[in-house]
C-alpha cells in the first residue's frame, strides 16, 4: 500500500470518527432541546416560563449552528481538522506532563 493511500485511509477514518462525534453531539443537543421544551411547557404558566423557553431555544439554535459549522469544517478541510485534533491532544498531553507531580513518576 502506498504512503499516500495510507494517509488518505487514516484521514477518512478520522473524518468518520469526527462525524460520529458530531452526530452524537447533535443527538444530545436535540434531546436536551426536547427535554427543555417539555420542562418549559410545565412552567409556561407565567412570564418566567416564556423567558426560559426563549433562552432554551436560543441555546439550542446556537448549539445547532456550531454543530453544522463544525461539520462544514470537517467536510471542507479534513487535513486541517486532523491537525487541530492532533494539536489539541498534544497540548493536553504536554499540560498533563507539565503539571504531573513527582509522586506519580
Amino acid at each position: 500500500m502506498s504512503r499516500q493511500a495510507d494517509i488518505e485511509r487514516r484521514l477518512d477514518n478520522l473524518s468518520n470518527r469526527v462525524r460520529q462525534y458530531t452526530d452524537g453531539a447533535s443527538e444530545t443537543a436535540d434531546g436536551l432541546l426536547t427535554r427543555g421544551r417539555r420542562a418549559v411547557g410545565r412552567l409556561n404558566r407565567r412570564d418566567t416560563g416564556k423567558r426560559i423557553a426563549q433562552a432554551a431555544e436560543d441555546f439550542a439554535d446556537e448549539a445547532n449552528y456550531q454543530y453544522r459549522r463544525l461539520r462544514r469544517q470537517v467536510n471542507r478541510h479534513p487535513v486541517a481538522t486532523a491537525a487541530i485534533v492532533a494539536g489539541t491532544i498534544g497540548a493536553f498531553l504536554l499540560l498533563r506532563r507539565a503539571f504531573r507531580s513527582d509522586d506519580e513518576d
